[in-house]
């Protein structure tokens, strides 16, 4: 998810924080704040609540990701924002159990959250009304948070945990994947019209903007199932191309002692390539792409030789000729790299870069295939 910034590790996994969740941080601290707009206690309460849902959705993420990353499920990052949280997984799960196990950690771990805030808030009455508010708050808005997310529309953990079931009884996978989509954009399209209707009709004596963002979560709903069926719809393609089939053969060479500047006034730019096999009297030594070069200063060009920034042999990671197309992508997606050689024998015959992945998948897609 693009406009997103890092905010460390947990457990080994990337945090990052898109700028949208201020949005909903600022709306969260208003309506907790507004009826007391002139008391700096209420301010700081409703500050630290909000940071307290922010962990609160971090252990529902961490929840899940946990538990896939011990059912053999690679989880890369977990990003926050303004709808909640989402998982980066390199791969899907390779069996209906683990994402059933996956799917149900977050929602059960919001329960238990929720019920510890219920619990303080039930044996801390007689505490000051913004510790009793915030407690309350919290145990709702975590049960709350569970409940939404055990909705059966896909790709809400409801929604994974109907597939995962419809997977087991069926196995079959994709057309798991499609009704579970399906009933996910039969969900969005509910929640808009209830939106509608709020907005309109008032027919619970809500208000406006209630209605207004049951539509627009309606709409998040909708597309995000749209996108997940694509995307699942791209990987079962990708299993029917080897890498023998997609890779590169031609890609230009350059030699390791060159420098940078030489690279990209009789290499990059005359060619238009963005990535280069760097060998030496044949025999290959490493990769150079664009984004190995970005980062050196161009006043530094001159005096920077390609063996200096390129990715050397050895750390990259090899594919051979009738590995499936989608496993090379998991690689890529695991080790956070965009290319890899393709080995047959133990020389070099090709070269897969991710950009040749996409443009297939596009290519497809433009064709109706």
């Amino acid at each position: 998810m693009g406009s997103a910034f890092n905010l460390g590790k947990v457990f080994g996994i990337q945090l990052r924080l898109h700028y949208s969740w201020f949005i909903i941080f600022a709306l969260l601290t208003f309506l907790l704040v507004s009826p007391h707009w002139s008391s700096l206690l209420w301010w700081v309460v409703g500050i630290i609540a909000c940071l307290l849902f922010f962990a609160s959705v971090v252990a529902h993420e961490l929840a899940h990701s946990l538990v896939g990353r011990a059912n053999g499920i690679p989880i890369k990052s977990i990003t926050l924002f303004i709808f909640g949280g989402i998982a980066q997984m390199t791969r899907e799960a390779t069996r209906p159990g683990a994402e059933l196990k996956m799917a149900a950690a977050g929602p059960a771990c919001s329960l238990v959250i929720g019920s510890l805030f219920g619990l303080f808030w039930y044996f801390n009455q007689g505490m000051g009304e913004p510790i009793v508010t915030m407690a309350y708050w919290l145990a709702f808005i975590n049960v709350a948070l569970a409940v939404f997310n055990l909705i059966p529309g896909f790709p809400l953990d409801g929604g994974r945990i109907f597939r995962s079931i419809l997977w087991r009884f069926t196995g079959d996978f994709r057309r798991s994947t499609r009704i579970a989509t399906q009933l996910g954009q039969g969900v969005g399209y509910a929640f808009i019209a209830g939106g509608i209707v709020i907005v309109f009709l008032n027919p619970f004596n809500l208000s406006w903007f209630s209605g207004l963002w049951i539509a627009f979560i309606g709409w998040f709903l909708k597309n995000a199932a749209s996108n997940s069926y694509r995307q699942a719809q791209w990987r079962e393609a990708l299993k029917r191309f080897t890498a023998a089939q997609v890779m590169t053969t031609n890609c230009p060479v350059v030699p390791s002692d060159v420098t940078l500047n030489q690279v990209v006034q009789e290499y990059v730019i005359p060619s238009g390539c963005r990535l280069f096999m760097v060998a030496d009297e044949g025999r290959l030594e490493g990769t150079l792409t664009l984004q190995n070069i970005k980062p050196v200063s161009q006043r530094k060009w001159a005096m920077t030789r390609v063996k200096e920034i390129m990715t050397p042999i050895d750390k990259l990671k090899a594919a051979y000729p009738g590995q499936d197309a989608l496993s090379i992508l998991e690689q890529m997606d695991e080790s956070d790299i965009n290319q890899m050689p393709v080995v047959s024998e133990g020389r070099v015959i090709g070269l897969i870069a991710r950009d040749n992945l996409i443009s297939l998948l596009r290519t497809r897609s433009e064709l109706g295939i």
